[in-house]
């Protein structure tokens, strides 16, 4: 039997035994990011393009700015990446304001959901980890990826860096590992 085409955005696998073809729903991937400048925006772009290659398949991506994110976008998710700019050593209002929004609604509904962060920072970056890292840890999230920080707007590196780390959050979807 042959498999969908990508764009059908099923998973056909080969259930253990018997080698009949099963469908398998497709895993989510939410990316959400507040930016300003456009430097964290530009980052989460990069983000999305690699979640979105043509090797990955099964693998629906959802990119939302934190303003317009919400409970469901979270409990849709199966993994999730966080981008903010850092502003005065910390994360930035809108990225704050989003996690305050959504904890009480996914409260008990959501566990160690894999998640990663970017960060485009003027200072060095690590007070914004930190402020997620110690949010995250609430929720409760579980990091499965180093945090990329730019410091300064992002360059073709980082922007690399991101695309990478969006393929490797999807890929590592699709395969099961998170």
């Amino acid at each position: 039997m042959e498999s969908p085409p990508a764009h059908a955005r099923v998973l056909w696998s080969v259930a253990s035994g018997n080698g009949t073809p099963r469908q398998v729903s497709p895993r989510h991937l939410l990316i959400v990011y507040h930016t300003q400048s456009g430097n964290t925006g530009r980052m989460a772009e990069a983000a999305r393009l690699g979640a979105t290659d043509d090797e990955v398949t099964g693998v629906e991506v959802r990119v939302r700015k934190a303003a317009e994110a919400g409970p469901e976008d979270l409990l849709w998710a199966d993994a999730l990446l966080l981008g903010t700019p850092e502003n005065f050593g910390y994360m930035s209002g809108g990225m704050k304001d989003f996690l305050d929004r959504t904890f009480y609604p996914v409260e008990g509904k959501i566990q160690a959901l894999p998640y990663a962060i970017f960060i485009s920072a003027g200072n060095d970056g690590t007070g914004a980890v930190r402020a997620i890292h110690r949010i995250a840890n609430g929720y409760p999230f579980n990091e499965v990826q180093e945090p990329i920080i730019a410091k300064g707007p992002p360059t073709e590196e980082h922007l690399a860096r991101c695309r990478e780390l969006g393929m490797a959050l999807a890929i590592g979807l699709e395969a099961g590992i998170f």
